[in-house]
């Protein structure tokens, strides 16, 4: 099997000048990247979605559950960041430890959690933008915020088709600009968004806490309707792997690796550190949401925080609370276009894919033109393809990507057990199994047509691998060569 030697990518990592990219990411940067992205869509809508279909108010547990199996995760990609602080996050660990084609189908698998999720989120934030505006009898034509596949029914009981998502594609072309000009730049604006979202939701907790109605708890884990997944103990789990999408954020921390001023201290700190902050926020923020209304209000509602505030005498808090997730889509859409570019970043140099995408920007020293051309793809995804056709497709490719570096610290551990670690995952092979049992689990909570979607983007991903990667991979030229000269 293939493998990058870590002595290859530390000297990858060490390497300087106008064609790398620029060191410029703080602890407290890293930090705010994380918690910038975990708190964001999710938490507004999918909380209210696993209560009203799965988990009752036991949606807490769910959280809990999930985030058990994010710190497993967590742990290890730790420890990788800390021995192979290169851009690439779980593709470039997987590179260096279980081969060349696990790590071209890790890369590929972020595509869902970076790119389709980006694109399903700038639809969302379409979608908010239009309910904002109309409070404020401010109308954009229906035709501009739907795709051509979706039709709207006009209050005059007419049908319009849609034309094309025209906000959706806006916002990812402005946010495509600031991450252009450099991560710095970013990590300010990101860090802004995430003191505005963190207050927010530090207001909700604090002013519907004391209008929990304890009646809505009764009973805190709903029977199970005699179907997997709907109340009961199997309804905590598929609650975790629906409310999963919602702790996606801590792995994106790893891919800005080689852009951290000190990664071995900073990485671990990052990564675990937005975890953490992440957890507390979302258990105390679903135990007041389910305590404010009761869970069966919540169902069919993309804005179960605007529900649960009418239950209090700060109804007028809705508006702030919309604005709370225009915000907190916009730091997500941030962040999944800055990771997304650095493991095509990464794939690109090693030959997998096309030079194009980590060619650096003279002056931003950004890959720029990989910026762009996906700025082109999710834009026009975005724009013209209807939200449903994403679903879950963002959780199971980010729960695979994490057994993929669970297992890959296992491997290291036994095949290099001697190599410098300044941030060691505790309890091994305990806490790495673990992650591995705990990402399935939740894996296997999806449904079915998850599954098939993920195989049939796994299967588009090795025809390219076959056609272009392989051919062009770097790594396997040089062995070539060497054997020609040998």
């Amino acid at each position: 099997m293939l493998k990058k030697s870590l002595e290859l990518l530390r000297q990858e990592a060490a390497e300087t000048g106008t064609h790398t990219l620029k060191r410029s990411l703080s602890a407290f940067n890293l930090v705010a990247i994380g918690v910038g992205v975990i708190i964001g869509a999710g938490l507004f809508s999918l909380t209210g979605i696993a209560a009203a279909n799965h988990t009752g108010p036991a949606v807490t547990l769910s959280f809990l559950v999930a985030a058990v199996g994010c710190a497993f995760s967590a742990l290890c990609y730790a420890e990788f960041a800390s021995m192979v602080p290169v851009a690439g996050s779980a593709y470039t660990y997987s590179y260096a430890t279980l081969g060349e084609l696990f790590a071209w189908i890790i890369g590929w698998d972020l595509v869902l959690e970076y790119s389709v999720g980006a694109a399903a989120v700038a639809i969302s934030w379409s979608q908010y933008l239009t309910r904002f505006l109309a409070k404020y009898d401010l109308h954009i034509p229906a035709q501009l915020v739907m795709s051509p596949f979706e039709t709207s029914t006009l209050a005059d009981g007419s049908v319009v088709h849609g034309f094309v998502n025209l906000p959706a594609i806006l916002i990812v072309l402005a946010i495509t600009a600031i991450v252009i000009r450099g991560t710095q730049g970013s990590a300010w604006v990101n860090a802004t968004i995430v003191a505005l979202k963190v207050s927010v939701v530090l207001v909700f907790i604090a002013l519907g806490w004391q209008y929990i109605d304890p009646a809505n708890y009764q009973p805190y884990i709903p029977a199970n309707t005699g179907t997997f997944g709907e109340f009961g103990l199997s309804g905590i789990l598929r609650g975790a792997g629906v409310i999963f999408f919602v702790f996606i954020g801590f792995d994106i921390v790893a891919t800005m690796a080689q852009e951290a001023k000190k990664p071995q201290r900073d990485m671990p700190i990052g990564i675990i550190g937005s975890l953490l902050v992440c957890t507390v926020l979302f258990v105390l923020f679903g135990h007041v949401m389910t305590g404010l209304a009761n869970y069966t209000e919540f169902k069919n509602s993309a804005a179960p925080v605007a529900i649960a505030i009418e239950k209090t005498p700060y109804a007028w808090l809705s508006q702030a609370i919309i604005v709370a997730i225009l915000i907190g889509y916009t730091s997500v859409i941030l962040v999944d276009l800055l990771g997304q570019s650095r493991v095509f970043f990464s794939m690109s140099r090693d030959g997998l894919l096309p030079k194009i995408f980590s060619e650096i920007h003279p002056r931003f020293q950004t890959p720029y033109k990989s910026n762009v051309l996906l700025a082109a793809l999710i834009s026009a995804f975005a724009g013209l393809v209807p939200i449903q056709v994403v679903g879950e497709m963002t959780s199971i490719g980010t729960l695979l990507a994490f057994v993929m570096v669970c297992l890959g610290v296992l491997i290291m551990r036994k095949q290099q057990p001697d190599a410098p670690r300044a941030f060691r995952t505790p309890w091994v092979p305990l806490v790495p199994i673990m992650g591995i049992l705990t990402c399935l689990l939740m894996m296997f909570s999806l449904p079915w047509d998850t599954w098939l979607r993920l195989f049939v983007w796994l299967a588009a991903g090795l025809v390219i691998y076959y056609l272009y990667g392989k051919k062009h991979s770097k790594l396997r030229l040089a062995q070539e060569q060497a054997k020609v000269k040998a």
